[in-house]
């Protein structure tokens, strides 16, 4: 059986026609030979009557701290719906397809609602459908407690839901669609000569992912290299081939010639976060002022970013709306922190970054040629990280994009 695990976004099925669309995209799975495992989302996005944010507004006027389980009942629910509608439209077809929520699906997971992690699937009931000649749709975000509670696996949680049954079914391919045609060098609407990437390694999607890139949830790029399933990043409302997410740099053609890894992939950007510093010289015992920082980020669920240990002080970045919250902490437990808020996290991505001379000169001199000033920067073997006012975004992104040759 050769099984296929298809997932389509809100805006795939957020109409009658859009819907028509993926049905389409599934028959056609059918006649290639393929057993379908169809992972949905939410119909539509914030504002249409049965998205997520929807469901999660209706109870904001009434109570600002609802509880994590309930809350997890209620934002299940939009995939139901979505999931319903779509079978609806097989069966009309005349493809025989049967729904399968989460937890009926196999999914299991610990017991941290609202963001829960997964911990192993099921597969019977799938098999079962799937060896009935049945196409098999499966609610995306959920699954069930060991004892049966409910629970959602946090934003981008239907791309993980669609990586764990493709590497529980042993699938062929994982393809996500969504309503562009694959993972792009940087973001269209920032950089105009912005291209699609034709293959994209798992290491290089799982960082570009983490940067801010939004395509696919960095969780599911994880769980699907476990057994090397290849994703592929396809549009729904086109036949474009898309992106395909592998083990493997695509074929550099005939010949004896050695060919590394391209020195960068595309560049992320991560706006609305604030940088904090904390200084600690004049602390008693720097290292017990480090642990007391971090300690209490820690227990008040505030995760921090971008983080750098100095002899004078730390350094490190939380989003916007939990800067206030951060910098109440610091102050009660006896330190003095300052803030920088309205910044934003440039990310440069590539397998091939590390041991290269000159990517990081390549990458001050673009930004000082842009008159972008540079508040932080951090490194890893295959991400150079700056951290730039937020007005200063844009002109970063492009510059870098620029500099990197990657619209060519």
């Amino acid at each position: 059986m050769r099984v296929l695990v298809q997932k389509f976004g809100g805006t795939s099925v957020s109409s009658a026609e859009r819907r028509a669309q993926v049905a389409a995209k599934v028959s056609e799975a059918v006649q290639e030979g393929y057993s379908p495992v169809v992972v949905v989302s939410a119909i539509g996005r914030s504002g249409d009557p049965y998205a997520t944010d929807t469901f999660i507004n209706l109870v904001k006027g009434i109570a600002v701290d609802s509880p994590k389980r309930e809350m997890d009942l209620l934002m299940s629910c939009g995939e139901i719906i979505s999931g319903v509608v779509l079978t609806s439209t097989l069966k009309n077809l005349g493809l025989d397809a049967v729904l399968l929520t989460g937890g009926q699906a196999g999914i299991i997971t610990n017991n941290c609602f609202g963001d829960a992690r997964i911990i192993r699937v099921e597969p019977k009931n799938i098999l079962n459908q799937l060896e009935a000649g049945r196409i098999v749709v499966v609610t995306g975000f959920q699954g069930v407690t060991e004892d049966g509670q409910i629970t959602t696996l946090g934003r981008g949680g239907s791309d993980t839901t669609a990586a764990a049954l493709g590497v529980a079914l042993n699938a062929e391919n994982i393809d996500i669609y969504t309503d562009v045609e694959g993972i792009m060098t940087a973001d269209p609407r920032i950089v105009e000569d912005a291209r699609i990437l034709d293959v994209v390694t798992y290491n290089e999607i799982c960082h570009l992912a983490h940067q801010g890139a939004k395509v696919i949830h960095p969780r599911a790029v994880e769980i699907a290299m476990q057994r090397n399933i290849p994703i592929r990043i396809k549009c729904t409302f086109s036949d474009a081939p898309g992106t395909l997410v592998t083990c493997m740099q695509p074929d550099m053609g005939v010949g004896t010639d050695i060919t590394g890894d391209r020195t960068t992939t595309g560049i992320a950007h991560t706006p609305n976060v604030t940088q904090i510093k904390v200084p600690t010289l004049d602390t008693p015992d720097q290292l017990q002022a480090n642990k007391q920082i971090f300690k209490g980020m820690a227990l008040a669920d505030i995760s921090v970013d971008f983080i750098s240990v100095q002899p004078e002080g730390v350094l490190f970045t939380v989003p916007d709306d939990l800067a206030e919250k951060a910098v109440k902490i610091l102050e009660n437990l006896g330190f003095k922190p300052s803030s920088v808020p309205g910044c934003a996290k440039v990310s440069v991505v590539g397998a091939g970054i590390a041991g290269v001379p000159g990517v990081m000169a390549d990458l001050v001199h673009a930004l000082s040629d842009a008159g972008v000033r540079i508040l932080q920067s951090a490194d890893s073997h295959t991400t150079i990280w700056v951290l730039v006012n937020k007005e200063d975004m844009i002109s970063a992104v492009q510059a870098l994009h620029n500099k990197f040759l990657l619209g060519t």
